[in-house]
């Protein structure tokens, strides 16, 4: 039975990575056509716009740390910093591989409010007079019935279980590999503007983005 979507992405990542390469790999159970679920998704409103497909998800970043592969001498046991501390702090992220942009927030907790602010700014980054289709998983506060998205936005819910068709986890695992990972956060506000260093790191190369996002199949003709 298909759930909905077609993955046949190929590298889609801007690094040799396995995880990365994981993440892409084709999935021939999904195959009903993404073009056709999109134009059952859109509104009225919506008829004759240009459509933007973005794709959305949040991450936990706090005290406890994230620990990553690195190169080491064969045999050798590298040290790392790891925290034992509870604090974090959430970061919402979305991207639009088409125009290689996004919108991201770092919010205290995950929750409708949480997300009903990212729906905002992430409306306010569609492109003028264009409509947005926002690719999501089925986390609770993706599918609260107070969520209020913009009148550009349409919210797309992924198949059960396929974090694998969602290209944010392509963007997870560059943040984690190249900023977030191995380090040590003293405080809120440390986890809140290495959050944001991060993400400005990221944001600052359109190519990157597009590298480790883009899906051939994430297409509305």
């Amino acid at each position: 039975m298909s759930d909905g979507f077609s993955d046949n992405s190929g590298s889609g990542a801007c690094r040799c990575d396995r995880a990365i390469r994981r993440l892409t790999r084709p999935h021939s159970r999904r195959s009903k056509n993404f073009a056709t679920l999109v134009k059952e998704a859109l509104p009225a409103a919506a008829d004759g716009k240009p459509i933007e497909i973005w794709f959305q998800d949040e991450a936990r970043i706090g005290q406890k740390g994230t620990l990553t592969r690195l190169w080491a001498r064969i045999g050798s046991r590298p040290r790392a910093p790891r925290n034992s501390r509870y604090e974090w702090a959430y970061l919402f992220v979305a991207v639009c591989p088409q125009r290689a942009v996004g919108a991201a927030l770092v919010m205290p907790c995950a929750n409708t409010e949480a997300m009903n602010l990212h729906l905002q700014e992430i409306g306010r980054a569609v492109a003028p007079d264009a409509h947005g289709i926002l690719v999501l998983d089925g986390a609770g506060w993706h599918t609260s019935h107070i969520l209020t998205p913009p009148d550009n936005l349409t919210p797309l819910r992924l198949p059960p279980c396929s974090p694998e068709l969602n290209p944010v986890e392509n963007v997870w695992e560059y943040l984690r590999r190249n900023n977030l990972a191995l380090r040590v956060h003293e405080t809120y506000d440390a986890i809140v503007e290495a959050c944001c260093n991060a993400w400005t790191d990221l944001i600052a190369a359109p190519d990157r983005v597009a590298s480790i996002t883009r899906r051939h199949w994430a297409v509305v003709s």
